[in-house]
């Protein structure tokens, strides 16, 4: 049997783990677990908030979740109430704060779940307080005080009286103060330095009359590796933790990309000269032409941007998509490859045979940022999840089987094959 699918995202969990011990070390966390080796356990108090919001960034929420809690990461961040139930049903039993601002109207089941909420204004706050009050169980929250990114939070010059009414609600705990940067991955730092600075001093007022929030966090990714003095008591990450550099990084960390994109050849077709190829015929064959139909398009979440202009990877060399990327398959001309044949793997970004295509790229070739790349990846797109060079769990629209596991293990397994012999010629 071979590959179950045509198309997939390998996820790796070891460089994510690997990932996460990189940034833990950056910011001077010591490791989780406190062996003799690893030093002392690590404050509760400090540590990393890792964003699983957007399905993980297209990792899957779930996995990475799990994932997360075995390297001892300080709590999980969504964006959504759903986002946060499902992380709950999967058994997740780590804090889980909720980024975004909810509705008065989800209140109860974010209550009912153990989600954090984000508050950002009274009225939704006495609400809160009555949910905590009505269902007998204290409630976490957060606050988060805009200092310049525009767009949620508390008012920074109305946020001493805000803090000063909330603690006063029955049922409420403040878990945490935060604020987020516009631009800290900007080659001027200068206004995110501001930011700092003031949020700050907001904390040292706060102080001064008895408010101290447990934890203050600002650090976004990009704040992680540019920003020092925004480190606090949490870093919140997600591009770095998913192996990813923002731009104009001034700390120097070993990561991996953690994703891959792949799909495979379904048919090759040999055309003449004069050929038009794919919708709108955007694309003729000036010359005999061996093209590949990769089983990949913007259905799975594969820019329509990359029409006659993307590349991809077949048998470790650079392919050109010619024509237009379509729903469900896209066309490259395999000149540089001829020997290619139905059944290969195709790289969209990622690795293989020693070269590579990095997100970076695809990203720059769709007009757009990788975070959007890896975020539209579709459910139909099979994620299959790798330790050890192995897959270890396979998830899909319908579900997930262990033969499934195990022909997926051995495709990897006879690829790795073929590439050694390969090599020795």
């Amino acid at each position: 049997m071979g590959m179950p699918v045509s198309t997939w995202v390998e996820v790796d969990l070891d460089r994510f783990s690997a990932n996460l011990r990189a940034v833990r070390a950056l910011v001077g966390l010591d490791a989780p677990g406190g062996s003799a080796a690893a030093g002392p356990v690590p404050d509760p108090a400090r540590g990393l908030l890792l964003v699983v919001k957007a399905d993980a960034y297209g990792h899957g929420a779930i996995e990475m979740a799990e994932a997360a809690e075995a390297e001892g990461v300080a709590c999980l961040g969504v964006a959504t109430l759903h986002e946060g139930i499902q992380l709950r049903q999967a058994g997740c039993r780590l804090p889980i704060v909720a980024l975004s601002p909810l509705l008065p109207s989800e209140i109860r089941e974010a209550v009912a779940h153990g989600l954090d909420p984000t508050v950002c204004d009274l009225a939704f706050a006495r609400e809160l307080s009555a949910e905590a009050v009505r269902s007998g169980r204290a409630v976490r929250c957060h606050v988060e005080v805009d200092t310049g990114m525009g767009r949620t939070g508390v008012f920074e010059r109305e946020a001493e009286g805000f803090l000063g009414t909330l603690i006063a609600l029955p049922g409420l705990r403040l878990a945490s103060l935060f604020t987020h940067f516009p631009d800290a991955d900007a080659e001027d730092l200068s206004f995110a330095e501001d930011q700092v600075r003031r949020f700050r001093g907001l904390a040292a007022r706060l102080a001064s009359r008895g408010i101290e929030a447990p934890r203050l966090h600002a650090a976004n990714s990009a704040g992680t590796v540019n920003l020092p003095d925004a480190r606090f008591d949490w870093v919140r990450v997600g591009l770095l933790a998913y192996g990813h550099r923002p731009p104009h990084a001034r700390a120097k960390l070993d990561l991996a990309p953690v994703m891959s994109f792949k799909s495979r050849l379904v048919q090759v077709r040999d055309l003449p000269a004069g050929a038009p190829i794919s919708y709108g015929r955007s694309y003729v064959t000036d010359r005999p032409m061996r093209v590949g139909v990769v089983a990949v398009g913007y259905g799975h979440g594969y820019s329509w941007l990359l029409s006659n202009r993307g590349q991809m990877l077949v048998r470790g060399r650079r392919v050109s998509i010619v024509g237009r990327v379509t729903m469900d398959l896209t066309m490259v001309d395999l000149t540089p490859v001829p020997e290619a044949g139905v059944g290969d793997d195709v790289v969209l970004f990622g690795d293989q045979d020693g070269a590579a295509l990095p997100l970076e790229e695809v990203a720059e070739g769709s007009r757009t940022l990788p975070y959007e790349i890896m975020c539209t990846i579709g459910k139909r797109v099979t994620r299959i999840y790798v330790r050890g060079g192995r897959p270890v769990k396979l998830t899909s629209l319908v579900g997930e089987r262990a033969e499934w596991v195990q022909q997926a293990a051995d495709h990897f397994r006879m690829r790795a094959e073929a590439v050694v012999a390969a090599k020795r010629g």
